[in-house]
This record gives structure tokens, sequence and C-alpha cells, in this order.
């Protein structure tokens, strides 16, 4: 081996390795508070892994599914289960590859998580249930709807995803970015630029929340310990969602369920009238109410307004 060669391989391993030590930095870093863990935590023994699900209280089922946004989990609806729970069988779950269920190194679609969830309400829940599912989450609801009537009754969809981006498959640029993600120390470095702590706070700042004076730490570090708890393996449904793996057109599904459909808004997020027209548009029986001085996350930002809404609809 030459020494030029020789050189640059001492240089590739160095860079490896300071990107390694980095990795677990991060990782420790992220997961040191264990905001996640639960005495309440149960799990479903799933075929592709072990979900994490907390069940509370008690009366008819209502089902709680998180955004599929990096960092999201079970933790999302942690303002809401406490109440929800007075009156209903609550259960609120991390979909695989989210929170504290298993992260199998794999490409995560809508489909699948659309089987998640039907198997979960067959074999755990035992019966019809209602739904509430946030943001990115709403296809797979519907879908799920739409596949088995006799499993959803009525269904609460928080800011839900732009129906024509829906329809944006994956490109070369987004599988070559999925491919790189993937890759083990490298992949896990670039992951960890996107989703530390900092760069969650200015997400927070500029699109979940209306007024950025109003953020707890504890909701940043809940989603940064989601994002890198079992060893950032989170990574993987993030390379699926930036790769549009998770997307799907649910145009047809959305005309024909007869469910009753009610979403909530929040009235400050981009474009979100037009979203919520479409939806109406497809299926004229939608109804829809919009939280003010909301944007992504009204059920965090503005807990007691959305119960209220929920509660009148449910009742």
């Amino acid at each position: 081996m030459s020494q030029k060669n020789r050189t640059l391989l001492i240089i590739g391993s160095m860079a490896l390795f300071t990107m390694h030590i980095i990795n677990r930095i991060e990782y420790s870093r992220c997961t040191a508070k264990n905001l996640l863990n639960s005495n309440e935590n149960q799990y479903y023994e799933w075929r592709f892994g072990k979900i994490r699900y907390i069940k509370k209280g008690s009366g008819s089922p209502l089902l709680l599914i998180h955004d599929l946004t990096v960092g999201s989990s079970s933790f999302e609806y942690c303002k809401l289960i406490d109440h929800l729970s007075k009156d209903h069988e609550v259960y609120v779950i991390d979909l695989l590859g989210y929170g504290l269920s298993d992260k199998p190194d794999m490409t995560y679609t809508n489909y699948l998580f659309v089987q998640l969830i039907s198997d979960f309400i067959k074999t755990v829940i035992g019966r019809k249930t209602d739904i509430i599912s946030s943001g990115d989450s709403v296809p797979i609801a519907i879908m799920s709807c739409h596949n088995d009537k006799d499993l959803i009754h009525n269904i609460i969809a928080i800011n839900p995803q732009n129906l024509f981006q829906l329809n944006q498959i994956p490109s070369r640029h987004t599988r070559i970015l999925k491919f790189l993600l993937d890759c083990p120390i490298i992949g896990t470095f670039v992951y960890n630029l996107y989703t530390n702590k900092s760069m969650l706070l200015k997400t927070f700042q500029q699109d979940y929340y209306y007024n950025p004076y109003s953020i707890e730490e504890k909701i940043i570090m809940s989603y940064a310990e989601a994002a890198h708890t079992l060893d950032s393996k989170s990574k993987y449904t993030y390379s699926s969602y930036v790769g549009r793996y998770m997307n799907a057109n649910i145009l047809h599904a959305l005309k024909e369920v007869n469910n009753s459909i009610f979403i909530i808004a929040g009235e400050e997020k981009s474009n979100i009238h037009t979203i919520v027209e479409n939806y109406e548009y497809y299926n004229n029986a939608i109804e829809s109410v919009y939280i003010p001085k909301t944007k992504q996350l009204p059920h965090l930002e503005k807990a007691e307004e959305v119960l209220s809404h929920i509660n009148t609809f449910l009742s």
C-alpha cells in the first residue's frame, strides 16, 4: 500500500471513529432523563417487533395515534390521556419505529402502519374503537377504516397531512437520501445533525407552536429522547419519511368512508384552511374546527380547548 493510500485510510478511520464518538455522546445526552419510561408501559408482540402502549381508564375504547415526524411518540398526547381516561378506555401507542417500540432496520410505509393498527385493534382492544390521529398518521386511520369498517367508529384528525403531498412518490434524490441515512456510522451522524435538541427546538418554534415562549423543556427533551432511544434506530423511520415511502394516495378511501370524521386544526398552521377544504371537498360529511393561536400541535399548546372539542364530538 502506498504512503498516500495509507494516509487516506488513517484519516478516514479517524473520521469514522470521531463520528462514532459524537453519535454516542448525542445518544447519551438525549436519553439521560429517561422521560418515556413509565410503570404503565405494556407491550404487544407484533409480527415485526414489540409495540409499546399504555392502557388507561374505562368506558368506550379510544385509540390515540401520534404523528410520524421525527421525535414523535405517545408522549405527544401527555396532556390529554388523564382527562380522556375519565370517560374512555384509552389506548396510546408508539408505532413501530417510534418511541419505545422496537425499531427494526426496514422500510416503513403507510400500509405497514395500517396493518399494525388493524392488528392492534383486533388483538389488544378487541372491539370497535374511536381514533384520534395527528398529522401524518391521519391517512393511517382513514385507510384502516376503509379496509375494515368493523374496526373503527369515529375519527378525530388533528392537522391532517396535505392530500396532494401524499401523492408524492420516492424520487432518485429521496432514495439516495434514504440510503445515506441508513448507513451505520455516517448515516447516524447525519441523522443526529438533523435531530439534535437545537434543531428540534427550532422546529417547534417555527412550525409546531404559535407561541414559542410556551414551549416546555420537558416536551423538547421527550422528542429528543424518542428520536434517539434504542441507539438512534429511529433514523430508519426518519429515512423512510424523508424518502417519501410513508406517502399514500388516500383519495379513494376518503371518498368512500362513511364514518364520522372531525378535523381539529391549528388556525395559524401554514396552508391549513386549504388543506381542510380539500378534505371536506372529497368527503362533505367531514366537520372541522380551528383552534386559535396554534399551529401543528394544538393538543400540546392549548390542550383544554382541544379536549373540549373532543368531548363534544365523542358525546
